[in-house]
């Protein structure tokens, strides 16, 4: 390779001339890239992005309701970085928890803790460093309420539905959707410093949201949980039972949505939202409880298209939340 040297002698490659080729990376090195890189996935997942997402789904919907407008951006990003540490905290302990019984389950059996990726002493650890900081973040960032409902959501997760309900009862998804309705509360907290009676209509949507919502998944996997030896609503009623108590759940969802337009004096854009939506989700419930009184059976019933169209619904519904307050 020639090289040139200019006016202030330092030395320049000749143009065209060939590249030097580069140090190759040493096999140590790229090896312990990939176990970092391996490492730092399997503690996301122990969080569940995706679960963490829906909860985001309510939170910020809330915020804009509790301003009547835009909140604060501080105030937004602080919500959600300590609500998604929040969440997370959760998920990972439910994940220690639940290790076991992930591993029979060909749904989570991909787990980091079902896959030995991350052991589970670092998995408990991790979980509870995380309800510490986001417990922590709220109270000093943000204010005591909000932190009060952060910690309460991580518990109440954790010791109700983790410990006591999920292998006990059918009714676990009842009960145990607590925790999963609590970003609501603590969105309209963030804002105010305090609770009224429209947070919670939104967190009775998500409640009464929740079972039907879970049972048709469940109804997809029912030979994993009953493998797993969880008593799923599925796996201990028949499909006609429990499209029944979905639908009736279902009723309940939007009736609660439209109670949401008196007490908190919403516009004409959510009310129509939440009534076209309402009557597609109702109408996907009764596509259900035909076939099963047609005698159609098993994954021929399609309610994964119930558990997929359950997840629009919340978050079209809650995008309306958003956008009246800006409109009226």
């Amino acid at each position: 390779m020639t090289v040139l040297s200019n006016k202030r002698g330092i030395d320049l490659e000749e143009p065209g001339a060939p590249l030097a080729p580069l140090a190759p990376v040493p096999a140590a090195e790229r090896a312990g890239r990939r176990r970092l890189g391996a490492s730092v996935r399997a503690y996301v997942a122990l969080t569940k992005p995706r679960v963490i997402e829906l909860l985001l789904i309510t939170t910020i919907p809330v915020m804009f309701l509790a301003e009547r407008g835009l909140p604060p951006l501080s105030t937004v990003l602080l919500t959600l970085a300590f609500g998604t540490m929040s969440a997370g905290a959760a998920n990972a302990i439910n994940c220690y928890i639940d290790r076991d019984i992930d591993a029979k389950m060909r749904r989570t059996r991909r787990r980091p803790l079902a896959r030995h990726q991350v052991t589970p002493a670092r998995a408990l650890i991790f979980g509870v460093t995380l309800a510490v900081l986001s417990t922590a973040g709220f109270l000093l960032a943000v204010n005591p309420v909000a932190a009060a409902g952060s910690l309460f959501a991580i518990l109440f997760y954790v010791f109700v539905y983790s410990l006591l309900l999920k292998r006990r009862t059918s009714q676990n998804v009842v009960w145990g959707g607590i925790a999963g309705c609590m970003p609501v509360l603590i969105g309209w907290a963030a804002i105010t410093g305090g609770i009224a009676w429209t947070p919670f209509v939104l967190f009775g949507v998500v409640f009464l949201w929740t079972p039907p919502h879970t049972w048709t998944l469940a109804m997809r996997y029912r030979e994993d949980y009953a493998v797993a030896k969880v008593p799923m609503l599925p796996v201990v009623a028949t499909e006609r039972r429990v499209v029944t108590e979905s639908l009736v759940y279902t009723y309940a969802t939007v009736a609660c949505s439209l109670l949401l337009w008196p007490v908190a004096g919403m516009g004409p854009v959510y009310g129509a939202v939440a009534v076209v939506l309402g009557l597609v989700f109702l109408a996907e419930g009764h596509r259900l409880l035909k076939a099963v009184r047609a005698g159609v059976t098993g994954v021929h019933l399609r309610p994964m298209r119930f558990f997929h169209l359950s997840n629009v619904y919340l978050a079209l519904l809650f995008t309306a939340v958003a956008v009246d307050p800006l409109l009226y």
